[in-house]
């Protein structure tokens, strides 16, 4: 009885977590998000987010959020920010209620000038 095997060094792995990767990489668009979805997160972002940043992002208890003061700043590492809040001050973590998705969708809005 024959038996197919892989060989040792097989590129196939290799190959799915090459493509697994590139999907959780994938930019952010507004197409992977429901327009309702977007809306609801549009008003998380001016009730929530500025009752500590300001209504018009320009900072109070929280830092501003605009896109000058964003500039040059990491999307992924300010979604990891809003997903995983920041110890000992006031700014709460979000994952669980947002997915990283949402959450980078919100920083894009953030950085391209939150038009409320």
């Amino acid at each position: 009885m024959m038996y197919w095997r892989l060989p040792r060094r097989c590129a196939v792995p290799r190959l799915v977590t090459a493509l697994i990767l590139a999907c959780i990489a994938a930019p952010v668009s507004a197409e992977t998000i429901p327009a309702a979805r977007q809306a609801h997160l549009m008003n998380l972002l001016v009730q929530d987010c500025g009752s500590c940043h300001g209504l018009t992002m320009k900072g109070g208890l929280g830092t501003p959020l605009l896109p000058e003061n964003l500039d040059g700043k990491d999307v992924d590492v300010l979604t990891e920010l809003i997903l995983d809040g920041i110890p000992d001050t006031p700014m709460p973590p979000w994952r669980g209620q947002l997915s990283t998705a949402e959450a980078k969708w919100m920083v894009v809005q953030l950085k391209q000038g939150l038009q409320p």
